[in-house]
Protein backbone atom coordinates (compact mmCIF):
# COMPACT_ATOMS: atom_id res chain seq x y z
CA UNK A 1 0.00 0.00 0.00
CA UNK A 2 1.63 3.40 -1.02
CA UNK A 3 2.55 6.03 1.84
CA UNK A 4 0.64 9.83 2.00
CA UNK A 5 4.40 11.05 0.33
CA UNK A 6 3.86 8.10 -2.83
CA UNK A 7 0.11 8.28 -3.12
CA UNK A 8 1.01 12.44 -3.69
CA UNK A 9 3.79 12.07 -6.05
CA UNK A 10 1.65 9.48 -7.95
CA UNK A 11 -1.22 11.85 -7.99
CA UNK A 12 1.10 14.43 -9.01
CA UNK A 13 2.49 12.23 -11.81
CA UNK A 14 -1.39 11.72 -13.16
CA UNK A 15 -1.69 15.80 -12.98
CA UNK A 16 1.18 16.77 -14.78
CA UNK A 17 0.03 14.26 -17.49
CA UNK A 18 -3.13 15.07 -18.06
CA UNK A 19 -2.02 19.13 -17.87
CA UNK A 20 0.43 17.80 -21.16
CA UNK A 21 -1.73 16.00 -22.92
CA UNK A 22 -4.31 19.61 -22.87
CA UNK A 23 -0.97 21.37 -23.87
CA UNK A 24 -0.46 18.84 -27.05
CA UNK A 25 -4.05 18.91 -27.49
CA UNK A 26 -4.14 22.69 -28.21
CA UNK A 27 -0.73 22.40 -30.43
CA UNK A 28 -2.83 19.59 -32.42
CA UNK A 29 -6.26 21.01 -32.73
CA UNK A 30 -4.87 23.84 -35.39
CA UNK A 31 -2.19 25.43 -36.59
CA UNK A 32 -1.26 28.62 -33.59
CA UNK A 33 -4.72 27.64 -31.80
CA UNK A 34 -4.68 29.13 -28.65
CA UNK A 35 -7.45 26.44 -27.24
CA UNK A 36 -7.74 22.46 -28.03
CA UNK A 37 -11.71 23.36 -28.87
CA UNK A 38 -14.33 25.99 -29.08
CA UNK A 39 -17.95 24.45 -27.75
CA UNK A 40 -20.49 27.18 -29.30
CA UNK A 41 -24.17 27.24 -27.64
CA UNK A 42 -27.34 29.86 -28.82
CA UNK A 43 -29.53 31.31 -31.30
CA UNK A 44 -29.12 32.81 -34.50
CA UNK A 45 -26.16 35.13 -33.71
CA UNK A 46 -24.14 31.85 -33.62
CA UNK A 47 -25.43 28.80 -35.48
CA UNK A 48 -23.84 27.49 -38.76
CA UNK A 49 -26.26 25.01 -40.04
CA UNK A 50 -27.48 23.22 -37.25
CA UNK A 51 -31.07 24.43 -38.72
CA UNK A 52 -30.22 22.64 -41.70
CA UNK A 53 -30.87 19.66 -40.40
CA UNK A 54 -34.23 19.69 -38.49
CA UNK A 55 -37.52 18.79 -40.14
CA UNK A 56 -40.60 21.00 -40.47
CA UNK A 57 -41.26 24.16 -42.22
CA UNK A 58 -41.92 26.18 -39.16
CA UNK A 59 -37.97 26.10 -38.65
CA UNK A 60 -35.82 29.18 -39.12
CA UNK A 61 -33.39 28.83 -41.67
CA UNK A 62 -30.66 30.87 -43.65
CA UNK A 63 -29.57 27.86 -46.17
CA UNK A 64 -30.52 29.95 -49.26
CA UNK A 65 -29.42 33.08 -51.74
CA UNK A 66 -28.84 35.48 -50.59
CA UNK A 67 -27.28 34.63 -47.31
CA UNK A 68 -24.40 33.67 -47.66
CA UNK A 69 -22.99 35.65 -50.84
CA UNK A 70 -19.80 36.42 -49.50
CA UNK A 71 -18.93 33.37 -47.95
CA UNK A 72 -15.73 31.26 -49.40
CA UNK A 73 -17.57 30.09 -52.92
CA UNK A 74 -20.51 32.39 -52.60
CA UNK A 75 -22.74 29.63 -50.70
CA UNK A 76 -25.31 29.66 -47.93
CA UNK A 77 -24.18 27.91 -45.18
CA UNK A 78 -27.09 28.54 -42.56
CA UNK A 79 -25.57 31.69 -41.44
CA UNK A 80 -27.39 34.48 -40.95
CA UNK A 81 -25.29 36.81 -42.93
CA UNK A 82 -23.91 37.63 -46.27
CA UNK A 83 -20.31 35.65 -45.29
CA UNK A 84 -19.26 35.00 -41.40
CA UNK A 85 -21.04 35.46 -38.42
CA UNK A 86 -19.15 36.40 -35.30
CA UNK A 87 -18.38 32.61 -33.72
CA UNK A 88 -16.54 32.29 -37.16
CA UNK A 89 -14.41 35.61 -36.22
CA UNK A 90 -13.82 34.88 -32.79
CA UNK A 91 -12.72 31.25 -34.20
CA UNK A 92 -10.42 32.98 -36.33
CA UNK A 93 -8.35 35.20 -33.81
CA UNK A 94 -7.91 32.06 -31.68
CA UNK A 95 -6.34 30.47 -34.61
CA UNK A 96 -9.33 28.03 -36.57
CA UNK A 97 -10.33 28.56 -39.80
CA UNK A 98 -13.66 29.69 -38.55
CA UNK A 99 -16.41 28.22 -36.25
CA UNK A 100 -16.19 24.51 -35.16
CA UNK A 101 -19.00 22.15 -37.49
CA UNK A 102 -22.42 22.36 -36.49
CA UNK A 103 -23.11 19.40 -33.94
CA UNK A 104 -25.90 17.54 -36.39
CA UNK A 105 -22.79 17.43 -39.56
CA UNK A 106 -21.11 15.16 -37.32
CA UNK A 107 -23.35 13.68 -34.53
CA UNK A 108 -23.70 10.57 -36.93
CA UNK A 109 -19.97 10.40 -38.39
CA UNK A 110 -16.85 8.94 -36.71
CA UNK A 111 -14.95 12.28 -36.47
CA UNK A 112 -11.82 11.29 -34.72
CA UNK A 113 -11.11 14.66 -34.23
CA UNK A 114 -13.94 16.28 -32.26
CA UNK A 115 -14.36 13.12 -30.42
CA UNK A 116 -10.30 13.37 -28.98
CA UNK A 117 -11.41 16.89 -27.64
CA UNK A 118 -9.83 19.04 -30.67
CA UNK A 119 -11.73 21.55 -32.98
CA UNK A 120 -15.29 21.55 -31.14
CA UNK A 121 -18.83 21.75 -32.06
CA UNK A 122 -21.07 24.45 -32.94
CA UNK A 123 -24.74 23.07 -30.92
CA UNK A 124 -26.69 26.81 -31.80
CA UNK A 125 -29.86 26.84 -33.12
CA UNK A 126 -31.70 29.67 -34.82
CA UNK A 127 -34.68 30.59 -32.85
CA UNK A 128 -34.09 29.07 -29.88
CA UNK A 129 -33.21 31.04 -25.75
CA UNK A 130 -32.69 30.28 -22.79
CA UNK A 131 -36.03 29.27 -21.88
CA UNK A 132 -37.42 25.74 -23.53
CA UNK A 133 -40.84 27.70 -24.59
CA UNK A 134 -39.30 30.60 -26.88
CA UNK A 135 -38.91 29.49 -30.33
CA UNK A 136 -40.44 26.04 -31.96
CA UNK A 137 -39.06 23.51 -33.89
CA UNK A 138 -35.68 24.20 -32.50
CA UNK A 139 -32.94 23.16 -30.27
CA UNK A 140 -33.73 25.00 -27.07
CA UNK A 141 -30.15 26.13 -24.96
CA UNK A 142 -31.50 22.98 -22.51
CA UNK A 143 -31.17 20.25 -25.01
CA UNK A 144 -28.14 21.99 -26.43
CA UNK A 145 -26.38 21.30 -23.21
CA UNK A 146 -27.12 17.67 -23.61
CA UNK A 147 -26.08 17.39 -26.57
CA UNK A 148 -22.49 18.51 -25.24
CA UNK A 149 -23.16 15.96 -22.20
CA UNK A 150 -23.17 12.94 -25.69
CA UNK A 151 -20.15 14.79 -26.81
CA UNK A 152 -18.27 14.93 -23.62
CA UNK A 153 -19.16 11.02 -22.96
CA UNK A 154 -17.59 9.95 -26.26
CA UNK A 155 -14.67 11.90 -25.38
CA UNK A 156 -14.44 10.61 -22.41
CA UNK A 157 -14.69 6.84 -24.05
CA UNK A 158 -12.15 7.99 -26.62
CA UNK A 159 -9.19 9.19 -24.78
CA UNK A 160 -10.10 8.43 -21.18
CA UNK A 161 -11.73 10.34 -18.33
CA UNK A 162 -9.09 12.09 -16.81
CA UNK A 163 -7.66 13.25 -20.39
CA UNK A 164 -10.84 14.29 -21.31
CA UNK A 165 -11.55 16.55 -18.39
CA UNK A 166 -7.66 18.13 -19.04
CA UNK A 167 -8.52 18.96 -22.35
CA UNK A 168 -12.24 20.02 -21.27
CA UNK A 169 -10.64 22.65 -19.00
CA UNK A 170 -8.19 24.37 -21.29
CA UNK A 171 -11.54 24.42 -24.35
CA UNK A 172 -13.56 27.36 -24.80
CA UNK A 173 -17.50 27.22 -24.30
CA UNK A 174 -19.14 30.30 -26.10
CA UNK A 175 -22.24 31.76 -25.22
CA UNK A 176 -24.29 33.72 -27.58
CA UNK A 177 -28.05 33.61 -26.77
CA UNK A 178 -31.16 35.57 -24.86
CA UNK A 179 -32.71 38.14 -27.93
CA UNK A 180 -35.13 35.81 -29.09
CA UNK A 181 -36.57 35.08 -24.98
CA UNK A 182 -36.73 39.35 -24.60
CA UNK A 183 -38.42 39.13 -28.12
CA UNK A 184 -40.66 36.50 -26.82
CA UNK A 185 -41.79 38.69 -23.64
CA UNK A 186 -41.93 41.83 -25.85
CA UNK A 187 -44.76 40.04 -28.20
CA UNK A 188 -46.77 38.97 -25.19
CA UNK A 189 -46.65 42.20 -23.48
CA UNK A 190 -45.93 45.59 -25.12
CA UNK A 191 -45.97 47.69 -22.35
CA UNK A 192 -44.85 45.61 -19.78
CA UNK A 193 -44.52 47.15 -15.89
CA UNK A 194 -40.91 47.33 -14.32
CA UNK A 195 -42.03 44.75 -12.15
CA UNK A 196 -42.60 42.84 -14.80
CA UNK A 197 -39.98 43.24 -16.43
CA UNK A 198 -37.63 42.37 -13.73
CA UNK A 199 -39.19 39.36 -12.94
CA UNK A 200 -39.07 37.40 -16.14
CA UNK A 201 -34.86 39.07 -16.41
CA UNK A 202 -34.56 37.88 -13.06
CA UNK A 203 -36.21 34.29 -14.56
CA UNK A 204 -34.18 34.60 -17.30
CA UNK A 205 -30.54 35.00 -16.01
CA UNK A 206 -31.53 32.10 -13.05
CA UNK A 207 -32.02 29.46 -16.18
CA UNK A 208 -28.99 30.91 -18.17
CA UNK A 209 -26.94 30.56 -14.98
CA UNK A 210 -28.00 26.59 -14.31
CA UNK A 211 -27.03 25.80 -17.56
CA UNK A 212 -23.63 27.34 -16.86
CA UNK A 213 -23.52 25.24 -13.95
CA UNK A 214 -24.44 22.23 -15.91
CA UNK A 215 -21.83 22.47 -18.41
CA UNK A 216 -19.65 23.11 -15.36
CA UNK A 217 -20.39 19.93 -14.20
CA UNK A 218 -19.46 18.19 -17.69
CA UNK A 219 -16.11 19.84 -17.32
CA UNK A 220 -15.99 23.52 -18.91
CA UNK A 221 -14.32 25.93 -17.04
CA UNK A 222 -13.78 28.71 -19.16
CA UNK A 223 -16.91 30.32 -20.69
CA UNK A 224 -16.66 33.30 -22.93
CA UNK A 225 -20.47 34.97 -23.24
CA UNK A 226 -21.89 37.66 -25.73
CA UNK A 227 -24.48 39.67 -24.33
CA UNK A 228 -27.34 40.99 -26.53
CA UNK A 229 -27.44 44.12 -28.34
CA UNK A 230 -29.46 46.80 -28.92
CA UNK A 231 -32.43 44.83 -30.03
CA UNK A 232 -35.04 47.75 -30.30
CA UNK A 233 -32.95 49.22 -33.25
CA UNK A 234 -32.77 46.32 -35.31
CA UNK A 235 -34.34 47.28 -38.78
CA UNK A 236 -37.30 45.06 -37.75
CA UNK A 237 -38.71 46.85 -34.40
CA UNK A 238 -37.77 50.00 -36.00
CA UNK A 239 -40.28 49.21 -38.64
CA UNK A 240 -42.72 48.82 -36.43
CA UNK A 241 -42.42 52.09 -34.82
CA UNK A 242 -44.78 54.66 -36.01
CA UNK A 243 -41.84 57.14 -36.59
CA UNK A 244 -39.31 54.50 -37.66
CA UNK A 245 -37.28 54.63 -34.13
CA UNK A 246 -35.87 52.48 -31.83
CA UNK A 247 -38.75 50.09 -29.83
CA UNK A 248 -37.47 52.01 -25.80
CA UNK A 249 -38.85 48.75 -24.35
CA UNK A 250 -36.56 45.94 -26.37
CA UNK A 251 -33.81 48.06 -25.60
CA UNK A 252 -34.83 48.36 -21.63
CA UNK A 253 -35.12 44.76 -21.71
CA UNK A 254 -31.60 44.30 -23.14
CA UNK A 255 -30.05 46.22 -20.88
CA UNK A 256 -31.64 44.85 -17.91
CA UNK A 257 -30.67 41.07 -19.11
CA UNK A 258 -27.26 42.18 -20.00
CA UNK A 259 -26.56 43.58 -16.52
CA UNK A 260 -28.20 40.68 -14.61
CA UNK A 261 -25.90 38.24 -17.19
CA UNK A 262 -22.77 40.27 -15.39
CA UNK A 263 -23.84 39.94 -11.88
CA UNK A 264 -24.86 36.40 -12.61
CA UNK A 265 -21.75 35.48 -14.02
CA UNK A 266 -19.39 37.36 -11.35
CA UNK A 267 -21.66 34.86 -8.59
CA UNK A 268 -20.99 31.74 -10.23
CA UNK A 269 -17.37 32.69 -11.00
CA UNK A 270 -16.93 33.03 -6.78
CA UNK A 271 -18.79 29.86 -5.76
CA UNK A 272 -17.07 27.38 -8.71
CA UNK A 273 -13.54 26.14 -8.41
CA UNK A 274 -11.32 27.19 -11.72
CA UNK A 275 -14.06 28.37 -13.29
CA UNK A 276 -12.76 31.78 -15.64
CA UNK A 277 -15.10 33.63 -17.69
CA UNK A 278 -15.63 37.08 -19.99
CA UNK A 279 -18.35 38.63 -20.95
CA UNK A 280 -18.29 40.04 -24.67
CA UNK A 281 -20.29 43.07 -24.82
CA UNK A 282 -22.40 43.12 -28.23
CA UNK A 283 -24.64 45.65 -26.76
CA UNK A 284 -21.27 48.48 -26.28
CA UNK A 285 -20.28 47.87 -30.30
CA UNK A 286 -23.16 48.40 -31.66
CA UNK A 287 -23.72 51.72 -30.18
CA UNK A 288 -20.61 52.34 -30.90
CA UNK A 289 -21.32 51.68 -34.50
CA UNK A 290 -24.25 53.47 -34.39
CA UNK A 291 -22.49 56.87 -32.90
CA UNK A 292 -19.71 56.79 -35.02
CA UNK A 293 -20.43 54.66 -38.19
CA UNK A 294 -17.91 56.18 -40.63
CA UNK A 295 -15.06 55.72 -38.11
CA UNK A 296 -15.50 52.48 -38.72
CA UNK A 297 -16.62 51.89 -42.46
CA UNK A 298 -20.02 51.63 -42.12
CA UNK A 299 -22.83 54.17 -43.64
CA UNK A 300 -26.11 52.79 -42.89
CA UNK A 301 -26.83 51.70 -39.59
CA UNK A 302 -30.84 51.50 -39.74
CA UNK A 303 -31.67 49.80 -42.56
CA UNK A 304 -31.23 45.89 -43.35
CA UNK A 305 -28.81 45.21 -46.55
CA UNK A 306 -31.16 42.53 -47.74
CA UNK A 307 -34.83 42.18 -47.24
CA UNK A 308 -37.76 44.11 -47.97
CA UNK A 309 -40.69 46.65 -46.74
CA UNK A 310 -39.73 49.86 -44.49
CA UNK A 311 -36.42 49.50 -43.34
CA UNK A 312 -35.67 46.21 -45.23
CA UNK A 313 -36.85 44.88 -41.93
CA UNK A 314 -40.64 43.84 -42.73
CA UNK A 315 -39.29 40.11 -44.11
CA UNK A 316 -35.90 37.83 -44.00
CA UNK A 317 -33.33 37.53 -46.88
CA UNK A 318 -34.50 35.00 -49.65
CA UNK A 319 -33.72 34.98 -52.64
CA UNK A 320 -36.57 37.47 -53.96
CA UNK A 321 -35.56 40.00 -51.50
CA UNK A 322 -34.09 43.56 -52.58
CA UNK A 323 -30.23 43.15 -51.91
CA UNK A 324 -27.81 45.97 -51.52
CA UNK A 325 -24.63 46.39 -53.71
CA UNK A 326 -22.36 47.91 -50.84
CA UNK A 327 -22.92 45.38 -48.15
CA UNK A 328 -20.25 46.26 -46.83
CA UNK A 329 -21.17 49.60 -45.70
CA UNK A 330 -24.21 48.44 -43.49
CA UNK A 331 -24.44 47.00 -40.39
CA UNK A 332 -27.47 45.08 -40.77
CA UNK A 333 -27.16 42.40 -43.27
CA UNK A 334 -31.04 41.42 -42.58
CA UNK A 335 -34.49 42.25 -40.46
CA UNK A 336 -31.90 41.25 -37.37
CA UNK A 337 -28.52 40.10 -37.80
CA UNK A 338 -25.13 41.99 -38.76
CA UNK A 339 -23.68 41.82 -41.69
CA UNK A 340 -20.07 39.82 -41.96
CA UNK A 341 -18.27 43.53 -41.88
CA UNK A 342 -19.81 44.14 -38.55
CA UNK A 343 -19.50 40.52 -37.20
CA UNK A 344 -15.05 41.04 -37.95
CA UNK A 345 -15.60 44.53 -35.98
CA UNK A 346 -17.80 43.10 -32.87
CA UNK A 347 -15.46 39.89 -32.76
CA UNK A 348 -11.82 42.04 -33.04
CA UNK A 349 -13.41 44.50 -30.14
CA UNK A 350 -14.87 41.77 -27.98
CA UNK A 351 -11.26 39.80 -28.51
CA UNK A 352 -8.89 42.32 -28.16
CA UNK A 353 -10.24 45.43 -27.09
CA UNK A 354 -10.91 47.07 -23.60
CA UNK A 355 -13.12 46.49 -20.71
CA UNK A 356 -16.05 48.55 -22.61
CA UNK A 357 -16.04 45.71 -24.83
CA UNK A 358 -15.31 42.79 -22.30
CA UNK A 359 -14.81 42.20 -19.65
CA UNK A 360 -13.10 41.69 -16.62
CA UNK A 361 -10.73 40.61 -19.23
CA UNK A 362 -11.31 40.20 -23.00
CA UNK A 363 -11.35 36.96 -24.54
CA UNK A 364 -7.65 36.80 -25.76
CA UNK A 365 -6.63 37.22 -21.73
CA UNK A 366 -8.77 34.77 -21.13
CA UNK A 367 -7.87 32.12 -23.93
CA UNK A 368 -4.43 32.65 -23.51
CA UNK A 369 -2.94 29.96 -21.12
CA UNK A 370 0.74 29.37 -20.67
CA UNK A 371 0.96 25.46 -20.30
Amino acid sequence: MATVPEARELLLRVLLAAAAFACAAAAAAGSGSKVPAIYVFGDSTADVGNNNYLPGSAVPRANFPHNGVDFPTSRPTGRFSNGYNGVDFLAMNMGFKRSPPPFLAVANRSNNQVFRGLLGVNFASAGSGVLDTTGSSIIPLSQQVEQFATVQRNISARISQGAAGAVLSRSLFLVSTGGNDLFAFFARNSTPSDADKRRFIGNLVSLYQNHVKALYVLGARKFAVIDVPPIGCCPYPRSLHPLGACIDVLNELARGFNKGLRDAMRAVSSSFQGLKYSVGSSHAVVQSIMKHPQRLGFKDTTNACCGSGRFNGKSGCTPNATLCGNRYEYLFWDLLHPTHAASKVAAAAIYNGSLHFAAPVNFRQLVEHQC
